[in-house]
């Protein structure tokens, strides 16, 4: 959690994780705490989804779970790119030959690693039913429209899914202790090694952050709220993802650059 001083208020920024294991001991009562000291919260806000979307998903499905034009991987991969796939493929007895690498990529982190197996309540959790309790305001970024979401995801070319493909191999190699270790490294403050971890580097480098336009109105949203909170009156609390926060050129940066002082654990 950090703390900026401004001289209207207090803005509080709490740094959340995805998927905290319950082998990670944290005081989610701080939190229920600060959130209660709090005249307003922001939290992040769920797709919109009409049942058009859904319809829009089906007929489209083969745009986000395949290769185009009956392609394979070889076609876009390098030789040592194919070579650490085919060793996942072997060891999982699984096929990502024509698979999309997107959709290759979140199998590997969702089903082979199972980084969201056995999980706790996040920080988004706590703080909502907190402020629901105390009947405290809580705002949100504008939600996302679904069907601006699957067009940008079938707008984007094969290619542009490698890096998140590369990441969430490297993640799925080094197995299930990068999951604890993320954990643990979150609750003892050591933002730079979480930063650091082959799970959040996957998770940070697959879509929609690593799109440049949705990727980018996604961090503009966050800075835009918490811009807004620094010159509100009394105390806000903003649950941000931390890789909005804690990466290079991230929210904690561009404040630090606007001459906020930051109270809280080094970032970087």
């Amino acid at each position: 959690m950090w703390t900026i001083d401004t001289p209207s208020g207090t803005v509080l920024l709490v740094g959340e994780i995805r998927a905290v294991p319950k082998s990670t001991p944290w005081e989610p009562e701080r939190l229920r705490d600060a959130t209660a000291e709090a005249g307003r919260v922001i939290l992040r806000a769920a797709p919109k989804f009409s049942p058009g979307d859904v319809l829009r998903l089906i007929f489209r499905g083969g745009n986000f779970t395949k290769l185009p034009d009956k392609r394979v991987a070889a076609d876009y991969l390098t030789v040592q790119q194919r070579s650490r796939l085919a060793v996942l493929e072997t060891r999982y007895k699984a096929d990502y030959d024509r698979g999309s690498f997107l959709m290759s990529a979140f199998d590997l982190l969702a089903r082979r690693l199972d980084f969201a197996d056995d999980t706790t309540d996040d920080a988004t959790d706590i703080v909502q039913k907190a402020a629901k309790k105390a009947n405290i305001a809580i705002v949100r970024p504008e939600r996302f429209r679904g069907e601006d979401l699957l067009d940008n995801l079938a707008a984007a070319p094969p290619a542009s899914h490698i890096p998140c493909l590369e990441a969430a191999m490297t993640a799925t190699e080094a197995g299930k202790a990068v999951i604890e270790a993320r954990g643990d490294d979150w609750r003892r403050f050591d933002i730079p090694a979480v930063m650091a971890n082959p799970l959040e580097i996957a998770l940070n480098t697959c879509w929609p952050w690593a799109d440049e336009d949705l990727g980018g109105e996604i961090r503009d949203q966050w800075t835009r709220l918490i811009t807004q909170a620094s010159s509100t009156q009394g105390v806000t609390l903003a649950v941000v993802p931390l890789g909005v926060l804690a990466e290079k050129q991230g929210v904690l940066d561009q404040l630090e650059a606007r001459g906020f002082a930051v109270a809280g654990p080094q970032w970087r």
